[in-house]
């Protein structure tokens, strides 16, 4: 018996890392799985890696006709939903002096706007029992040199996380984040390092990690699950580090 028995989950973000994993876990737990992608690429990639069960939705995270649609379909097929997992996000670094406005409407719309409303279009499919997951990160609490668009971004969406929190707890729903700190995902790809500068990088964070290692997208899958499960039912408006102790280093 999964934990997830006769559940309906999305996650957004769900065709690379974090996501992907949460999806092949809450699948093998017994949940009905939709994720969503906007880049063609990597949605072709998950749809031969994750089971035919598994529905993979082409949506852009920041476009609330996308998040409409998406929302449409799982009422028709569905007609509820039981786990959402926001999980979505876009992350770039630029020191305050480089960053631009541009900069700032692509963090933001995909970091916060897009949560936000994607949250208020699901409200009527998610009842009693329903848990919301917002991913955060440990910049929301730590700083980092030319993360501030990202820091500012991440603290914002914790702090939506707690006011949901109080506001559905009325309704039996409740809304928890997850913080990742250094994991090994493919957003490290984006950095535009090579191969020998991305495991120099690596490496050289990990020394800052009390772990002296970086995490997987499985073990913050795993940390997923048990906000998304009735494991954590007495727990809402909580921010969960999975960061190896990043934040307290």
């Amino acid at each position: 018996m999964g934990k997830l028995d006769g559940k309906i989950a999305l996650i957004t973000g769900g065709t690379t890392g974090i996501g992907l994993a949460s999806a092949r876990l809450f699948h093998q737990e017994g949940a009905r799985v939709y994720v969503t992608g906007r880049n063609p690429v990597t949605l072709g990639q998950a749809r031969k890696s994750l089971p035919p069960e598994v529905s993979i939705l082409e949506a852009d995270s920041a476009n609330l006709a996308d998040l409409d649609r998406i929302i449409g379909q799982l009422k028709a097929e569905a007609g509820r939903l039981d786990i959402l997992f926001i999980n979505a996000g876009v992350g770039e670094f630029r020191p305050l002096g480089e960053a631009s406005e541009p900069h700032w409407d692509r963090i933001m719309d995909v970091n916060l706007k897009g949560p936000f409303f994607l949250t208020q279009k699901a409200l009527p499919l998610l009842g009693k029992g329903a848990s919301v997951v917002f991913t955060t990160s440990v910049v929301d609490r730590k700083g980092f040199p030319g993360a501030s668009v990202y820091s500012a971004s991440k603290a914002g969406l914790a702090g939506l996380a707690r006011a949901l929190a109080v506001e559905l707890a009325p309704l039996g729903i409740r809304v928890n984040s997850l913080a990742p700190g250094p994991i090994v995902t493919p957003i490290h790809d984006k950095l535009g390092l090579s191969a020998e500068d991305l495991a120099a990088f690596q490496a050289s964070v990990s020394q800052q990690v009390p772990m002296k290692r970086m995490g997987t997208d499985e073990e913050v899958a795993g940390a997923a699950l048990f906000l998304a499960s009735k494991d954590s039912s007495f727990m809402t408006g909580e921010e969960m580090l999975v960061d190896g102790g990043a934040a307290v280093s």
